[in-house]
């Protein structure tokens, strides 16, 4: 009977022994989570027709030509940018965006001389436009003379610079009408 104790007591106490080893974690063991990957969401950002047109114009077909000293006739480099201009707004599409030419002059020369050339170097990019066939309708032009230098510096560079005709976009049609009258 001594044995048979013995060896059911023993029994017990091994058993005891390897339950208690084999179901506690050990307390300087690392626990490792997995963590599923998300790849994060880049949502393009959304531009409105009038910021559309406005980069094309800006970045891809040009705004603005230059004129020569005391000069409104347009020149060859001037007329390929306005041909690309008068393709834009001729484009499908595009039927509805409305333009705004302004005249530009360097510093030389008198204010009242100066609006005068302007408005001259304006209607010259107008009647080429209108010449391409854009309606005459959808382009305004403006004056500015000396009033808005691209370079305010004083040299022969900033006054070539500050002599130009500059087509900016104004509205693209009937969903701007509807924006400026609060719809």
């Amino acid at each position: 009977m001594n044995l048979k104790f013995l060896g059911t007591s023993g029994l017990v106490a091994s058993m005891a022994v390897l339950a208690a080893c084999s179901t506690t974690p050990e307390a300087d063991e690392p626990i490792v989570e997995t963590v599923e990957r998300v790849e994060p969401i880049v949502e393009e950002p959304q531009f409105s027709p009038m910021e559309l047109a406005v980069m094309e114009l800006e970045n891809e077909v040009g705004q603005r030509v230059f004129f020569g000293y005391d000069a409104s006739n347009l020149q060859a480099d001037a007329k390929a940018i306005l041909v690309r201009q008068a393709e834009f707004l001729n484009r499908p599409g595009n039927e509805g965006i409305r333009i705004l030419v302004a005249g530009n002059c360097d510093e030389r020369g008198t204010r009242e001389y100066n609006l005068a050339l302007g408005n001259r170097r304006a209607e010259a990019v107008r009647g080429f436009l209108v010449g391409e066939g854009v309606s005459a309708s959808r382009i305004e032009t403006v004056s500015y003379g000396k009033e808005r230098p691209l370079d305010p510096r004083s040299t022969p560079e900033a006054w070539a610079m500050n002599r130009n005709g500059t087509t900016t976009i104004t509205s693209v049609g009937a969903m701007d009408e509807l924006d400026t009258m609060g719809f």
